[in-house]
This record gives C-alpha cells, sequence and structure tokens, in this order.
C-alpha cells in the first residue's frame, strides 16, 4: 500500500519539475533561437497537465486496482522520455554556448554532434500522441480531477501518557527535567525554550508528556498548557488554545489582539509551562508573533518544542536542543513484549522470544515501528507466524502506522527535494555516505535545476542536503561524523518512492556516479 501512495507522490514531483523546465527561460530562449516547434512544446505541456489533474485520484485508486497501477507506471515512461528531450535541449544549448567561445579563442573542443532538430520535433509529437492516449484512458479507468488520497487525519496529541509503556527515557527525562526547574543561565528573556528533535515516530511526544506530567514540574509551575500546533501554524488558534488551557474555559473571540491582550494579562510576572507539540513551521516572523504576550512571564519560565526539524528549533531561540535517538535493543524487547504477551510474560515462549528479538533489532530503535510490531504479534501465537513477520519488509505487514508517519514528511517537502530525497534510494541500508559526493551525484545526474539567483550549484546542493538534513531524512553516522546515513526505515521510503524505476549501487565501497535512474535497465559505471 505504501509503495503505491508514495510512488504516485513521486510521479507528481517529477511532473511539476518538467513544467519548470518547459517554462524555463533557457529552454524558452533556446527554442526562439532554433527551428524547434514552438507549438508543439505548449501542447507537451498542456498534455501533461490533463493527466496531473487526476493524479491524486490516480494514487488513491492504483492500490486495489491493477489498470490504475498499469496507468501510472505508463505515464513515468513518457514523462522520463520528455525528461529525455529537454536534457537533449539542454546540451545542444550548452554546445552552442561552447562553440561560440571557441570560435572567438579559434579553438575546437566540442565532439558532441549537432541537435538533430527535426528528431526532436517528431519526438515530441511522438510522446503527445502517447499523453492522448493516457489522457483517454483516464476517463476509461474513472479517474476524477481535484479526488483522491489525501493524508489520514491524525488525532491531535494530548498531555496524558501511559507510563507503563515508556522504556529507555528514565535518564534523558531527568536531565530536562533539571533543566526545566532551573531559571535561565543567558539572556535577558525570562523564558527558555527546550526544544525536543527527531524523526517521525522516535517518541518526541512521549518524551514531552513524561515532562508535562512529573510530580516536580508539576509543583514547579503556577500554570501549565499544552498545545497541539501540527502542520498547520495558526498564531490565533495556538494563542486561544493556551489561553483556553489556562483559564479552564471556552473563549468566543477569535480576535489576535484581544487573545494576546489577554493572555498577557493572565500570564504576567506568573511562572509558566508550555508545550508546542509537533511543530512544523520554520518561519522566525511567526514565532514572533506567537511569543510577544509570553514575555511577561517570571523568569524561569518555559516552552518545550517538539518538532522534526532543527530549524524549527532555531527560529524559536531555543536554549537547549536535544535529538532524541531511539531505543536501545533491549528497551526496544521490553516494549514489544509487553504489548506482544499477556501481562508481558514471554517465559514460556523462548522460541518466539529469539524472533521477537530479531523483529525489534530491525525497527532500528524507532518507538512508533516497534509498538506497532508489538501489538500485530499480540495476535500470533505461532512461530512461523512470527518468522512470517521477521521475514517480511515492514512495508508489507497489516500495519499503516509507521509509514504515514514517515511519509508525512515527505509530503510536505518541495518538489526538487523529493527528487533529490529518491534518488537516494541508490544506497544499501547501513551505507554511509560523504555530502560532498552526495552532491556532486545530484548534480552529475542532473537533479539540480538552474538557480534563479546567483548562487552557484554546489551552494545551492549544500543548502538543500541541509534542509534534508535538518528534517531527519539524514543523520551522522555514529562511527564516522564526517559522514551520514539514512535510518532503514527512511531508506524503506526512498525505495517505496523510486519503485521499479530505481537503480542502486552495487559496490557499496566506492561512491560511483550511477547513470539516469529513469533507465531501468541503467547500470553503475
Amino acid at each position: 500500500m505504501a509503495a503505491a501512495l508514495v510512488g504516485g507522490a513521486f510521479l507528481s514531483a517529477s511532473l511539476q519539475v518538467l513544467f519548470d523546465r518547459l517554462a524555463s527561460r533557457e529552454v524558452v530562449k533556446f527554442i526562439r533561437g532554433h527551428e524547434l516547434d514552438d507549438a508543439l512544446l505548449k501542447k507537451l505541456k498542456r498534455k501533461l497537465r490533463t493527466v496531473h489533474a487526476v493524479l491524486n485520484d490516480a494514487e488513491a485508486k492504483q492500490i486495489t486496482n491493477p489498470a490504475v497501477k498499469e496507468w501510472m507506471d505508463e505515464l513515468k515512461v513518457v514523462v522520463y522520455d520528455a525528461e529525455d528531450v529537454l536534457d537533449e535541449i539542454a546540451t545542444e544549448d550548452l554546445r552552442c554556448k561552447i562553440e561560440a567561445a571557441d570560435t572567438q579563442t579559434s579553438m575546437s573542443t566540442w565532439v558532441h554532434p549537432p541537435l538533430d532538430i527535426q528528431s526532436i520535433n517528431s519526438r515530441v509529437e511522438e510522446i503527445i500522441g502517447r499523453l492522448d492516449d493516457i489522457a483517454q484512458d483516464r476517463d476509461v479507468l474513472g479517474l476524477k480531477e481535484g479526488v483522491g488520497e489525501k493524508l489520514a487525519q491524525r488525532w491531535p496529541s494530548t498531555s496524558l501518557v501511559d507510563e507503563s509503556l515508556v522504556y529507555g527515557r528514565a535518564q534523558i527525562k531527568e536531565e530536562m527535567v533539571q533543566l526545566l526547574l532551573s531559571d535561565n543561565a543567558r539572556s535577558t528573556d525570562a523564558m527558555g525554550a527546550i526544544s525536543i528533535v527527531g524523526m517521525g515516530g522516535t517518541g518526541k511526544t512521549t518524551l514531552a508528556q513524561l515532562l508535562y506530567n512529573d510530580q516536580r514540574v508539576k509543583e514547579h509551575f503556577e500554570i501549565k498548557a499544552w498545545v497541539c500546533v501540527s502542520k498547520e501554524f495558526d498564531p490565533i488558534r495556538v494563542t486561544k488554545t493556551i489561553l483556553e488551557a489556562i483559564n479552564s474555559s471556552m473563549s468566543n473571540t477569535t480576535d489576535l489582539n484581544l487573545l494576546q491582550a489577554q493572555l498577557k494579562e493572565r500570564i504576567n510576572m506568573k511562572n509558566f509551562l508550555l508545550v508546542l507539540d509537533d511543530v512544523w513551521n520554520e518561519d522566525s516572523c511567526d514565532w514572533d508573533t506567537l511569543r510577544t504576550p509570553l514575555i511577561v512571564g517570571a523568569k524561569g519560565s518555559k516552552i518545550i518544542v517538539t518538532t522534526r526539524s532543527t530549524k524549527v528549533a532555531s527560529a524559536m531561540r531555543a536554549v537547549h536542543t536535544h535529538c532524541l535517538g531511539g531505543l536501545s535493543s533491549e528497551d526496544g524487547w521490553s516494549l514489544s513484549r509487553k504489548l506482544a504477551f499477556e501481562n508481558g510474560d514471554s517465559s514460556g515462549h523462548p522460541q518466539l522470544e529469539a524472533i521477537g528479538e530479531k523483529i525489534v533489532h530491525k525497527c532500528q530503535g524507532l518507538l512508533l515501528a516497534i509498538k506497532a510490531m508489538g501489538s500485530l504479534l499480540h495476535s500470533k501465537v505461532e512461530a512461523r507466524e512470527w518468522d512470517d513477520v521477521l521475514n517480511s519488509e515492514l512495508w508489507d505487514l497489516p500495519t499503516d502506522t509507521v509509514f504515514p508517519a514517515l511519509r508525512l514528511s515527505y509530503y510536505y517537502l518541495r518538489s526538487h527535494l523529493k527528487r533529490w530525497f529518491s534518488y537516494c534510494s541508490i544506497f544499501p541500508k547501513d551505507y554511509k555516505f560523504e555530502k560532498e559526493k552526495l552532491v556532486l551525484l545530484w548534480m552529475t545526474e542532473g537533479l539540480l535545476e538552474q538557480s534563479k539567483s546567483k548562487k552557484r550549484m554546489e551552494e545551492v546542493s549544500n543548502l538543500y542536503f541541509q534542509k534534508l538534513l535538518s528534517k531527519s531524512f539524514f543523520q551522522n553516522s555514529i562511527r564516522n561524523k564526517s559522514c551520514f546515513v539514512m535510518h532503514d526505515l527512511v531508506n524503506d521510503l526512498a525505495q517505496l518512492i523510486s519503485g521499479e524505476f530505481s537503480t542502486s549501487l552495487e559496490d557499496v565501497e566506492t561512491l560511483a556516479v550511477p547513470r539516469s535512474l529513469h533507465d531501468k535497465d541503467s547500470k553503475v559505471v
């Protein structure tokens, strides 16, 4: 299921990039200066938009309808062929520029033959014809515009926690409790923001719940409030929720000025604790708007922020950031065992214990995955059933808990970032890669579009690498701090996005430059 959904998202991103390239100044200028049929390329763009309009519906229906899945695969091939045409146009544009430079210096260094314009026009006509057939098939398949799969509605988090299901966080909790109870050691700002950063499913919210409900914390702060912020950052809603939590009553106003005035009056010179759970917004201006009425709180007031992005922590001026890692194998098995066996007692099933520990190891400490596996195994009592779980890939298991949590991060990436992340499916699991080499691969594969700014391609690539790193798609290698890795489940996600149209590094000792990913038969050179 996950493979189908995410693969469709990748196709949508590829189409968006194709639209950008067709509209780019370089392509438009080249077309006007040569004998390329401008009307044909405009028609190509219209045909692509026709199929793009029903992608959301196709993404959902391909799960249960093989014909729709086949339709999407055919569309991928056409999209990649269109990209090849644009690549050749870009190559010809570069050839012309080099040839002009060589003419001025009486040198000749270009060995690539000139572009066959008539051939390009014929290929564009052929692609349009295939798109016509695909567009007609969309009606036969009943694909509709403006409908389709949406991310499942998630319940907002609350401050309540079942501490019997918490393992391996005692030391981290104690350290952070001491931070909460201490006065700020720096700045004149009365309140101190503490951020908990980690990839989806690591247990950031659970840790925040533990801190919020600690008896010492309850006694230390006069006022406490919990707000689940989530993707849509709305200062009015957040301010109103804080005020309602403090007053224990509903507020009827939606006027931000009035709400902030009331909040400022309510917390003036009082010691407060505010938890902002699941924050995505990286705009420091939005944060400044939200924090304005909070600065009147007593010195020692604290804000806990849980987020997937280190940039959020930076925007909120966190005085302390804790990057939350996974559970140890021992703690992970303790949690999984509690969920899988009655009363958490596995002593009567030594064979299942051995298999269960291997399953937990496969989860690589990801709390959400461990919980999902433990709950799944609860209904299984035969060793054969546990072996089936162990030998199945996690995305094939009958649970939709883990991958939506990871897919959410991918869903909100910009189109170019989606392509660059999906390219990382070339890496085997546990593969350690260097940033500079990955950036070079992105550039070699032509995944980096010409920047509208004056920044060099290397600078732009480095910038977007940092964006993926900040959102926990990459992690620093524990053994080699100069290298990076992907969590196994994040690697699985990249594989699912690329699907059958990806390749992989065959020689894991050296990072070679592979041929284009959209050639299904390509090999690493």
